[in-house]
């Protein structure tokens, strides 16, 4: 038994995400996914692992794609979800690619350098005989040979540009370098944005083989090249050292990337919000309010702020507060929720009934 999603779902799925990322979808988006399928065949002896990166060295790339394949087999997908894998190898994973060890269990995933590096000791450059570049691209192949036509294999998380370099140099230092030795950092910053273009595009090269459109680790699908650019560091930082040492990198990105958006990680990135959207070419914010704090649908001035910018947005979040949302500002046109986690079969009239409401069924 394949993949429960058929042609003319995909064909949907490429036509509504088009009007919403040009916007034009007079609805919003809505990702539900439930579990219980009836796979139709038996589970794999590999085990299923949130990251990728977990996996050991001699469980080969084509076991991990078969694993992925079963998992995904015993999925339905609702609104506008759709199949999808990511290449998890943990947040800002191109820091493994530049030299830092990584380290992963069950919860994270977390890089290293091999030893203390002051500031003029950081050497970035491509590897291409990297253990980690060679891993995620023989997982990439092997998954998008295995799914192709049935899933879209998402690119991996490379990272933000900062938070590659606080691998290296640990958030305290990296902050004191912006003070003692700012053009060193500026220099650093663009070599890094260099590699990440160059990473990004060797991979895609891989993956544009398989997919039928671009997604990441956030699963928005477009038809043209998407990422979810990120700078958790930035919320140590002030709005001056935000324009000197990540805007100018952001918006450099997003004059290539047709479909760039940011990940707005918690309430310390807002003041740089005014920011990111004035940057044109960007095409959306992505708005996690953080730990303990309600989910985002529940800030409509935030949501609202980056709509009337011209942006679009996306978040996960629960029904209740997509609801709140829409009452709140009258309109959820052009916001994409993504529904975290997996809902029973049990629920399915429910998810039905919510997404007839919008429009989505």
């Amino acid at each position: 038994m394949s993949i429960d999603f058929d042609a003319r779902r995909w064909e949907r799925v490429k036509t509504d995400s088009a009007k919403w990322w040009a916007g034009e979808l007079k609805r919003p988006l809505i990702q539900m996914v439930m579990k219980g399928r009836d796979p139709g065949r038996k589970e794999p002896s590999v085990p299923s692992y949130g990251f990728a990166a977990r996996y050991p060295d001699d469980v080969a790339p084509e076991q991990i794609a078969d694993r992925w394949e079963y998992d995904l087999s015993r999925r339905y997908f609702l609104g506008d979800a759709y199949p999808v894998e990511w290449l998890n190898f943990g947040a800002g994973v191109m820091a493994a690619m530049l030299g830092c060890g990584l380290f992963a269990d069950d919860n994270t995933v977390w890089f290293k350098p091999p030893r203390a590096l002051a500031l003029d000791e950081v050497e970035l450059k491509f590897d291409p005989e990297n253990k980690w570049f060679k891993r995620i691209a023989a997982v990439a192949e092997a998954a998008g040979q295995r799914l192709a036509g049935q899933a879209q294999i998402g690119m991996t998380d490379l990272g933000g540009t900062l938070d590659i370099l606080s691998s290296f140099r640990p958030s305290e230092a990296l902050l004191t370098d912006l003070i003692d030795a700012p053009e060193t950092v500026e220099k650093l910053v663009w070599q890094t944005h260099a590699l990440w273009r160059q990473y990004f595009e060797l991979f895609d090269q891989i993956l544009r083989k398989y997919n039928i459109g671009w997604t990441c680790w956030t699963s928005l699908f477009s038809q043209q090249p998407y990422y979810m650019f990120q700078c958790d560091f930035c919320y140590m930082i002030g709005p001056e050292m935000f324009e000197r040492f990540v805007k100018k990198d952001l918006a450099a990105s997003c004059k290539w990337m047709k479909h760039g958006f940011y990940h707005l990680d918690g309430i310390g990135e807002l003041p740089h919000l005014d920011s990111i959207l004035a940057i044109p070419e960007l095409k959306g914010v992505q708005w996690i309010p953080g730990a303990g704090k309600p989910d985002a649908g529940y800030w409509p001035e935030v949501i609202t702020k980056i709509r009337k910018a011209g942006k679009l947005v996306q978040f996960f979040g629960t029904m209740e507060s997509f609801d709140a949302l829409a009452e709140k500002t009258g309109s959820v046109e052009g916001v994409c929720l993504i529904c975290q986690g997996f809902f029973p079969r049990s629920r399915e009239k429910e998810l039905e009934k919510f997404l007839l409401k919008y429009g989505a069924l």
